[in-house]
């Protein structure tokens, strides 16, 4: 797999994003979600908030590094606002 050029952050990012799979199914296991409509007033569940909070957190990321010349640690600070926003009202 040398052609992909593995670094570092490129392992954590898909090692948080298996993580948080995994936590997720062993929490719908525990305690299963159940819908609830929020803001966007359509039934959301813990599944599909996260994804929510991802797809957010990649389009908050790309506007980050086209629009700034700003260390990424900003966009991660508003990204963590963003999912915990999703989280609760979505």
């Amino acid at each position: 797999m040398e052609w992909m050029a593995w670094t570092l952050p490129t392992a954590i990012f898909f090692l948080s994003i298996g993580a948080m799979l995994i936590g997720m199914g062993l929490l719908h296991i525990k305690y299963p979600s159940t819908p609830r409509v929020g803001v966007l007033g359509i039934e959301t569940m813990r599944g599909d908030r996260l994804f929510i909070s991802l797809l957010g957190s990649a389009f908050i990321n790309l506007a980050w590094i086209g629009l700034l010349d700003a260390p990424q640690y900003g966009a991660l600070i508003i990204c963590g606002l963003f999912a915990i926003f999703v989280f609760r009202w979505v």
